[in-house]
């Protein structure tokens, strides 16, 4: 079997969708106590996408995240993260993500570039994608698949708290991979 190519299925990719949160992670990885990782998603957020065959380049893709719903599988830490020390959330309840670029890197492969808002605090990232895939569901629902992830610097958005180790080091690393596993449904 051959891996799916987005030059393929262009034309019938054209169109609206919306991303499904049932079938969808938003995810991201930080280096804990120099020692380990930690992993985390977040359990509420919406997204649409618009795209068209005909000029690639005018896809638009917006994302809007909950801040608390965040969740590393531990209360204590979560609760943690949602305060001032991290994302803040009382003041900055969502996150967000709005495109600003699409560029083709391969049959099956592509960069999104948007601005990621987090804390108040706007900045630029491309995140690398790789088309995985559709298919028509057993509801008749056309959905795309897309995975991607990024590194980012979390004090470029103001999210600067640590504690200092005994042993040297830092307890949380300042480099956090965000991930994306999407899966969207054609809505138009």
């Amino acid at each position: 079997m051959t891996a799916p190519t987005v030059q393929a299925d262009l034309a019938r990719l054209t169109g609206s969708y919306t991303i499904d949160p049932a079938h969808t992670r938003i995810g991201f990885v930080a280096r804990h106590a120099m020692v380990t990782k930690v992993r985390g998603a977040f359990n509420e957020f919406e997204g649409t996408a618009v795209f068209d065959a005909a000029d690639p380049t005018a896809t638009a893709v917006t994302v809007t995240i909950k801040a608390d719903s965040i969740d590393t599988r531990n209360a204590q830490r979560d609760g943690h993260l949602r305060g001032n020390d991290f994302l803040a959330m009382e003041t900055y309840p969502q996150i967000t993500f709005a495109s600003t670029a699409f560029r083709p890197t391969g049959d099956d492969t592509f960069e999104l570039t948007g601005d990621l808002t987090v804390r108040g605090v706007t900045r630029p990232v491309t995140v690398p994608f790789t088309y995985e895939g559709s298919a028509t569901d057993p509801f008749g629902n056309l959905r795309v698949g897309f995975e991607g992830s990024v590194t980012i610097n979390r004090k470029d958005w103001g999210i600067t708290w640590n504690a200092a180790l005994e042993t040297g080091g830092v307890l949380v690393g300042d480099k956090i991979t965000l991930e994306f596993e999407v899966s969207a449904i054609k809505t138009a």
